[in-house]
Protein backbone atom coordinates (compact mmCIF):
# COMPACT_ATOMS: atom_id res chain seq x y z
CA UNK A 1 0.00 0.00 0.00
CA UNK A 2 1.03 3.47 -0.61
CA UNK A 3 1.10 5.60 2.65
CA UNK A 4 2.20 10.00 2.71
CA UNK A 5 3.31 10.39 6.35
CA UNK A 6 4.66 13.59 7.76
CA UNK A 7 7.45 12.52 9.95
CA UNK A 8 9.27 15.52 11.75
CA UNK A 9 8.14 17.71 9.37
CA UNK A 10 8.88 15.88 6.27
CA UNK A 11 6.81 14.37 3.95
CA UNK A 12 7.27 10.80 2.66
CA UNK A 13 5.25 8.78 0.72
CA UNK A 14 6.55 4.83 0.50
CA UNK A 15 4.73 1.30 -0.83
CA UNK A 16 4.51 -0.59 2.83
CA UNK A 17 3.41 -4.16 3.65
CA UNK A 18 -0.18 -3.97 5.50
CA UNK A 19 1.37 -5.86 8.33
CA UNK A 20 4.50 -3.31 8.55
CA UNK A 21 4.22 -1.66 12.16
CA UNK A 22 4.98 1.80 12.28
CA UNK A 23 8.00 1.44 14.49
CA UNK A 24 9.67 -0.94 11.75
CA UNK A 25 8.54 1.96 8.90
CA UNK A 26 10.19 4.65 11.39
CA UNK A 27 13.30 2.80 11.88
CA UNK A 28 13.88 0.44 8.58
CA UNK A 29 12.50 2.85 5.74
CA UNK A 30 12.97 6.29 7.35
CA UNK A 31 15.92 5.50 9.46
CA UNK A 32 14.46 7.40 12.75
CA UNK A 33 16.68 5.12 14.85
CA UNK A 34 16.31 6.83 17.67
CA UNK A 35 12.83 5.41 18.26
CA UNK A 36 13.38 2.18 19.42
CA UNK A 37 12.31 -1.52 20.07
CA UNK A 38 11.81 -2.59 23.44
CA UNK A 39 9.11 -5.28 24.04
CA UNK A 40 7.28 -5.43 20.60
CA UNK A 41 4.29 -6.09 22.31
CA UNK A 42 2.88 -2.79 23.69
CA UNK A 43 4.01 -3.09 27.38
CA UNK A 44 7.04 -1.19 27.42
CA UNK A 45 6.32 1.99 25.65
CA UNK A 46 9.88 2.73 24.36
CA UNK A 47 8.67 2.94 20.85
CA UNK A 48 6.42 5.73 21.65
CA UNK A 49 5.44 8.76 19.46
CA UNK A 50 3.30 11.22 18.82
CA UNK A 51 0.57 10.55 16.42
CA UNK A 52 -1.15 13.99 15.58
CA UNK A 53 -0.06 15.32 18.88
CA UNK A 54 -1.03 12.23 20.61
CA UNK A 55 1.23 9.80 22.36
CA UNK A 56 0.97 6.13 20.84
CA UNK A 57 3.28 2.92 21.32
CA UNK A 58 4.43 2.23 17.57
CA UNK A 59 4.78 -1.09 17.73
CA UNK A 60 0.85 -1.35 18.26
CA UNK A 61 -0.43 1.02 15.43
CA UNK A 62 0.41 -0.03 11.57
CA UNK A 63 2.26 1.86 9.15
CA UNK A 64 -0.56 2.35 6.44
CA UNK A 65 -2.96 3.45 10.16
CA UNK A 66 -0.68 6.86 9.58
CA UNK A 67 -1.23 7.50 6.27
CA UNK A 68 -2.03 11.36 5.74
CA UNK A 69 -0.98 11.52 9.94
CA UNK A 70 1.58 13.92 11.25
CA UNK A 71 4.23 11.56 13.75
CA UNK A 72 6.25 13.28 15.32
CA UNK A 73 9.51 10.95 16.92
CA UNK A 74 11.91 11.77 19.48
CA UNK A 75 14.83 13.14 16.84
CA UNK A 76 12.14 15.35 15.75
CA UNK A 77 11.83 17.24 18.70
CA UNK A 78 15.15 19.65 18.79
CA UNK A 79 15.46 22.49 16.73
CA UNK A 80 18.26 25.05 15.93
CA UNK A 81 20.14 22.30 17.82
CA UNK A 82 18.62 23.32 20.99
CA UNK A 83 16.90 20.53 23.22
CA UNK A 84 13.73 20.60 23.93
CA UNK A 85 12.56 21.67 27.17
CA UNK A 86 11.47 17.84 28.22
CA UNK A 87 15.08 16.71 26.61
CA UNK A 88 17.17 19.49 28.72
CA UNK A 89 15.24 18.74 32.13
CA UNK A 90 15.74 15.36 31.32
CA UNK A 91 19.59 15.63 30.86
CA UNK A 92 19.93 17.96 33.85
CA UNK A 93 18.15 15.78 36.29
CA UNK A 94 20.04 12.54 35.16
CA UNK A 95 16.96 10.57 34.51
CA UNK A 96 18.73 9.30 31.44
CA UNK A 97 19.95 5.52 32.96
CA UNK A 98 21.25 3.25 30.55
CA UNK A 99 18.63 5.21 27.98
CA UNK A 100 17.15 2.76 26.07
CA UNK A 101 13.45 3.83 27.81
CA UNK A 102 14.30 7.66 27.51
CA UNK A 103 12.75 8.64 23.97
CA UNK A 104 9.79 6.80 24.97
CA UNK A 105 9.42 8.19 27.80
CA UNK A 106 10.24 11.80 27.03
CA UNK A 107 7.38 11.64 24.32
CA UNK A 108 4.90 10.16 27.03
CA UNK A 109 5.97 13.40 29.13
CA UNK A 110 5.20 15.86 26.64
CA UNK A 111 2.15 14.22 25.83
CA UNK A 112 1.43 14.17 29.68
CA UNK A 113 2.59 18.22 30.10
CA UNK A 114 0.42 18.80 27.35
CA UNK A 115 -2.69 17.95 28.84
CA UNK A 116 -1.90 18.89 32.56
CA UNK A 117 1.30 21.74 32.55
CA UNK A 118 1.67 21.14 36.26
CA UNK A 119 1.36 17.93 37.18
CA UNK A 120 2.12 16.54 40.96
CA UNK A 121 4.07 13.81 41.35
CA UNK A 122 1.42 11.40 41.47
CA UNK A 123 0.24 12.88 38.37
CA UNK A 124 3.48 12.45 36.37
CA UNK A 125 3.55 9.00 37.80
CA UNK A 126 0.12 8.29 36.83
CA UNK A 127 0.88 9.67 33.02
CA UNK A 128 3.86 7.68 32.77
CA UNK A 129 2.28 4.39 33.64
CA UNK A 130 3.16 1.99 30.75
CA UNK A 131 6.40 3.61 29.99
CA UNK A 132 8.79 1.33 31.56
CA UNK A 133 12.70 1.86 32.89
CA UNK A 134 13.84 -1.30 33.99
CA UNK A 135 16.88 -0.06 35.33
CA UNK A 136 14.31 1.57 37.72
CA UNK A 137 15.00 5.29 37.55
CA UNK A 138 11.75 6.48 38.32
CA UNK A 139 12.66 9.25 41.18
CA UNK A 140 14.97 11.27 38.63
CA UNK A 141 12.23 10.65 35.85
CA UNK A 142 9.56 12.24 38.03
CA UNK A 143 11.99 14.83 39.27
CA UNK A 144 12.57 15.76 35.17
CA UNK A 145 9.12 15.97 34.15
CA UNK A 146 7.96 18.09 37.30
CA UNK A 147 11.05 20.20 36.18
CA UNK A 148 10.71 20.56 32.64
CA UNK A 149 6.61 21.81 33.88
CA UNK A 150 8.59 24.84 35.08
CA UNK A 151 10.53 25.07 32.02
CA UNK A 152 7.82 25.19 29.84
CA UNK A 153 5.06 27.42 29.16
CA UNK A 154 1.69 25.74 29.73
CA UNK A 155 0.09 23.85 27.20
CA UNK A 156 3.22 21.90 25.38
CA UNK A 157 1.70 20.32 22.86
CA UNK A 158 2.54 19.22 18.91
CA UNK A 159 2.67 23.21 17.70
CA UNK A 160 6.00 22.96 19.88
CA UNK A 161 6.88 19.71 18.40
CA UNK A 162 6.96 20.62 14.12
CA UNK A 163 10.54 21.30 12.24
CA UNK A 164 10.36 22.36 8.85
CA UNK A 165 11.53 19.76 6.37
CA UNK A 166 11.14 19.37 2.42
CA UNK A 167 8.87 16.63 0.90
CA UNK A 168 10.64 13.56 0.50
CA UNK A 169 9.13 10.89 -1.96
CA UNK A 170 11.05 7.68 -2.56
CA UNK A 171 10.22 5.37 -5.91
CA UNK A 172 8.57 1.96 -4.65
CA UNK A 173 12.22 0.21 -5.61
CA UNK A 174 13.76 2.15 -2.96
CA UNK A 175 12.09 -0.33 -0.85
CA UNK A 176 11.73 -4.03 -2.71
CA UNK A 177 11.37 -6.67 -0.23
CA UNK A 178 9.40 -4.24 2.48
CA UNK A 179 8.05 -5.53 5.83
CA UNK A 180 10.91 -6.98 8.14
Amino acid sequence: MRITVNVDGTSYTDEVEPRTLLVHYLRETLGKVGTVIGCDTSNCGACTVHLNGQSVKSCSVLAVQADGAEVTTIEGLARDGKLHPVQEAFHDNHALQCGFCTPGMIMQSIDLLADNPNPDEHAVREGLEGNLCRCTGYQNIVRAVRDAAQRMSPGAGPEAERVSGDDVSRAPSAFAGGGE
